[in-house]
């Protein structure tokens, strides 16, 4: 009975990491994208000026 105890830990998080690799690939893409993409370039371009003053 020791051996079930030891192997639910490993069992549990393999389907969790499973399901989760499973909704990343499921939300590729798709009509959020550009948004996404959108959001991702203004970080970009919010956290530049900042990074060039801080090596100034």
């Amino acid at each position: 009975m020791q051996y079930l105890e030891a192997l639910t830990p490993p069992v549990v998080m393999c389907i969790a990491f499973s399901l989760m690799i499973r909704t990343l690939f499921r939300n590729q893409g798709g009509a959020n994208a550009a948004k996404e993409d959108a959001v991702a370039e203004a970080i970009t371009v919010a956290a530049t000026p900042a990074q060039r003053l801080a090596k100034d």
